[in-house]
């Protein structure tokens, strides 16, 4: 592990010594708030690699850790970034270079996966070809619309994406396009496959990953390039923004909202992708939500079990081409499409243990076989969306205040056991970090968050009365 400090700031003695010592303590927070065994499941390999005043990167030996903690912990690790290191503008995961986690497993390769997907399974694919003509994050040259699987859920995503790769150059009435999606169901594959046609098109493209834009922009600052790194992203056709949701910290926004007004305004194209709504994004400007939700807004559905079969039979014979042992009936698969619910990421994951399970034991898959293998992937479906307006409304009724006393100042028992319930439902069934939930409470600062979904976490555990209460109201928000 080793730190890096500002250019203004000594690199070395009381400083690097206390950011060491501010990593030691959001560990030993972290083990303690999860446990042991889900601190050493995803956070003992995690390693504080450099910061500066506005942002923490840390790093994780493999890209399934990265992805799990971006799914499950952003918010988590965001306050404990702030709170221990200080570094306002959060922070960014990357992936460890190889020799520096030696020894690793054997890869077995398999040829590109065709599917909607994202990126395929390390353990059993190769290193993407990555395309390198262009500004910002690397592109998978597999991630194409030919290798993208179109079923109802997505084809008005794929159309809009198509068209709009065939325009950049040229006036398009759908600037920007903005697509949002669950995790695992395409939106990645879309906008790289936008951004890798425009390339073929000869266009000058940009794409982005929040976390690239974010250390973009923080280290052109940083190093005094951050005209150049405007004049740049100015010059381009076509800028790509993934995951948009995880910008964070205010000179970024700022600079992503100037960014996405110019090339609008220049006639460049801008595509958007994130996991929910424009208006939604509560921790961008509101002129930047009006301006993302003034273009093409598309969402792209789950899959159907229809899509899902032809997913997951585009998987199955990309491993078949490689292990021309590896044979699954027709009933298999279709188990295994009706079995998996979720999205396309789990699908791939499937695929991989049915190829693990029929190369090792060397039998033929049978479904009861297939039912053991994907197991640990067969998962409820995803609840629906509760947002935080409807949790104070019910919140408010259920206790007779009103929405305003919740998001009021006011300190009375009876409004604050209510507010305090709200935050900690506001935390459990929705992605929202805690700085927006402090925000949507009346503009309220993260700490004041964290207080209330503690102090709701330990109640919960003492008096069976208030749990049996909050598990009703989570019904009510779930149904």
């Amino acid at each position: 592990m080793y730190l890096d400090s500002d250019s203004h700031k000594p690199s070395g003695g009381n400083e690097t010594m206390s950011r060491a010592t501010g990593w030691e303590r959001l560990r030993q927070r972290l083990r303690a708030e999860l446990g042991e065994d889900v601190f050493s499941s995803w956070f003992a390999r995690m390693e504080l690699e450099r910061m500066n005043d506005h942002l923490a990167v840390v790093s994780v030996p493999t890209r399934f850790l990265k992805s799990w903690i971006e799914t499950h912990y952003v918010d988590r690790l965001m306050g404990l970034v702030a709170s221990e290191l200080g570094a306002s503008g959060g922070f960014v995961v990357e992936v460890r270079t190889v020799n520096r986690d030696q020894p690793r497993a054997a890869v077995v390769p398999v040829p590109p996966v065709q599917t909607a997907t994202a990126r395929p399974q390390p353990a059993l694919a190769p290193q993407p070809t990555v395309l390198a003509d262009h500004l910002g994050s690397p592109l998978d040259r597999r991630l194409s619309f030919a290798s993208f699987v179109v079923g109802r859920s997505n084809a008005l995503a794929f159309a809009s994406a198509e068209r709009i790769a065939a325009l950049v150059g040229s006036p398009s009435p759908y600037n920007p396009l903005y697509l949002h999606a669950g995790v695992g169901l395409g939106k990645t594959h879309l906008v790289q496959a936008v951004a890798q046609e425009a390339i073929r098109l000869g266009k000058k493209v940009a794409y982005f990953t929040a976390d690239k834009f974010m250390y973009g922009f923080v280290s052109a600052l940083k190093a005094q390039t951050a005209l150049t790194f405007k004049e740049q992203l100015r010059g381009i056709d076509l800028l790509v923004i993934d995951d948009a949701q995880f910008i964070q910290g205010r000179q970024v926004q700022l600079e992503f909202g100037h960014t996405i007004n110019a090339l609008i305004d220049a006639g460049k194209q801008v595509v958007v992708a994130a996991d929910r709504l424009p208006s939604e994004l509560e921790s961008l400007d509101e002129r930047v939500r009006s301006r993302l939700a003034g273009g093409l807004v598309v969402e792209i559905g789950t899959l159907d079990e229809e899509l899902r079969l032809k997913i997951l039979t585009a998987r199955l014979n990309a491993l078949g081409a490689v292990h021309p042992s590896f044979q699954i009936s027709a009933e298999v698969a279709t188990y295994v499409a009706h079995a998996i619910a979720t999205n396309g990421r789990d699908l791939d994951g499937a695929a991989n243990r049915l190829l693990a399970h029929s190369t090792l034991s060397g039998t033929a898959l049978t479904v009861e076989t297939a039912e053991i293998a994907i197991r640990d992937l067969v998962r409820l479906r995803e609840p629906r969306r509760v947002r935080i307006e409807d949790i104070q409304k019910l919140v408010a009724a259920r206790y007779n205040v009103s929405r305003a006393d919740i998001l009021s100042e006011r300190r009375t028992a009876a409004v604050v056991k209510p507010r305090q319930i709200a935050m900690y439902l506001s935390k459990s069934l929705t992605l929202r970090s805690l700085p927006e939930i402090g925000r949507r409470f009346g503009g309220r600062d993260h700490t004041t968050v964290l207080h209330a979904v503690r102090k709701i976490e330990k109640a919960l555990g003492d008096d069976r009365t208030l749990s049996d209460e909050v598990e009703l109201l989570k019904r009510m928000l779930m149904d």
